[in-house]
């Protein structure tokens, strides 16, 4: 009789650890799987791209980069670049002028399970180039991924709608 209900009961904790095993790994596929969540991660994600762009901050921005070490950059004037290291390091030589500024808005943003989208306004000011003020306003695209249920940016593409060294 001992051994009935020793085994019954060995029986009913493994039927309860199944149901609780089964019930979190919904409550998972449910997270990866919500829309507005995933919108809300990206976003987060992005303007603290953003953010540390603003403010200089390379340690800020280093988090924001995915851990696969592959990240994209297109800005006109330079060749394309693959790596995350290549874009730290641009941002790092960057960051070393502390006279700019940019100022920058989330226009769009679009996120399914795993990638996002996002296209940005973004005014860059200096205060003196070649002895008068100077600004570019662009447009900036961004691809992100989630990557073990974290956000990055992956792919950072600038375009150029009209500087104060153009042409009229």
């Amino acid at each position: 009789m001992r051994i009935y209900t020793s085994i019954k009961s060995a029986i009913i904790l493994i039927l309860l650890f199944l149901l609780i095993s089964c019930k979190e790994e919904k409550n998972k596929v449910q997270e990866t799987n919500d829309p507005k969540r995933n919108e809300t991660e990206a976003r987060t994600t992005l303007q603290k791209l953003l953010m540390s762009i603003e403010n200089k901050d390379l340690e800020s921005l280093k988090t924001t980069m995915p851990p696969t070490g592959k990240m994209e950059l297109i800005i006109p004037g330079r060749a394309i670049t693959y790596t995350v290291d290549e874009f730290v390091e641009l941002h790092q030589n960057w960051f070393k002028d502390t006279t700019w500024t940019m100022q920058t808005n989330i226009l769009n943003l679009k996120a399914d399970q795993n990638i996002a989208f996002a296209t940005t306004d973004a005014m860059y000011k200096e205060p003196e180039r070649n002895g008068n003020p100077y600004f570019n306003h662009m447009v900036v695209s961004y691809v992100l991924e989630k990557i073990d249920h974290k956000w990055y940016v992956i792919k950072d593409h600038a375009c150029s709608l009209k500087k104060s060294t153009d042409k009229l």
